[in-house]
């Protein structure tokens, strides 16, 4: 947050897209945290791991230290920091993270999937954690947060889209929505918020016909499934799978 309330300076990666020095820092405070757990670290910011490297990993961390660096740098407070446990190409945990609006989304297998809001937990949190242990830790985080999906409010049938990469093939299934449903209310939105809307149930789909990497979705998928939603292939409805040779997403459908 330091970096995005000052002058963000902005460096151009390989693939042209943006970087910051966010981006940078985030993946080193992540990194510096979770390397001393048992599985190894896949992050967009450390992504150059061969293949052949990772492919026997059974369970890795899949970082994206600051996904919506677009939304970042416009300041609109639109971006997330994703965090995924992933277990034989599947997402099992999934943690995402507004710096901005001071949300947080978890969830587990085990433990399905919540919604933490409350700006005055942080003070809470620490007072009760100073001598606790981990899963201690997140029973205080459940008890403070609400269970996902939220209870569904009347509203026509709503779906969500990306702000920043619209695509035409994205277009065109959104018609075919409004075609089916009648009335479509469209939500825009940056980075995994568009998975956690779902997941929330402030929405109903999420199609995204349009390059993703892996780290994008990760967390997001894991969050959405936890609360029963589904995260799909768009051509063959299989759920999106993880650590394959190339870390591009197929086009894939949140429902």
């Amino acid at each position: 947050m330091s970096v995005y309330n000052s002058d963000i300076l902005v460096e151009l990666k390989e693939d042209k897209s943006p970087l910051t020095l966010a981006d940078k820092k985030s993946n080193e405070v992540i990194t510096n945290l979770l390397k001393d757990t048992p599985y190894p670290i896949l992050s967009e910011e450390g992504k150059s791991i061969p293949y052949s490297e990772r492919k026997d990993w059974e369970r890795f961390w899949l970082i994206d230290p600051l996904d919506g660096t677009k939304e970042f740098i416009k300041r609109n407070g639109e971006f997330t920091v994703n965090i995924a446990l992933i277990e034989n190409g599947i997402p099992i945990i999934g943690v995402i993270y507004v710096p901005v609006t001071d949300y947080l989304y978890f969830a587990s297998k085990e433990r399905g999937a919540y919604l933490v809001s409350d700006h005055n937990l942080e003070f809470e949190f620490e007072m009760q954690v100073e001598n606790s242990k981990p899963a201690q830790e997140l029973k205080i985080l459940q008890h403070s947060g609400d269970k996902l999906p939220l209870k569904k409010k009347a509203r026509p049938f709503t779906a969500v889209a990306s702000r920043s990469h619209l695509s035409p093939d994205t277009e065109n299934y959104l018609n075919t929505l409004k075609e089916k449903h009648g009335e479509v209310e469209m939500i825009s939105s940056g980075s995994s918020l568009k998975l956690c809307l779902v997941a929330e149930g402030k929405a109903d789909v999420y199609p995204r016909l349009a390059p993703t990497m892996e780290w994008d979705t990760a967390a997001g998928q894991a969050i959405a499934e936890c609360a029963g939603k589904k995260v799909t292939d768009f051509n063959t409805g299989l759920p999106l799978t993880y650590n394959k040779e190339n870390l591009l997403n197929p086009s894939f459908i949140v429902q």
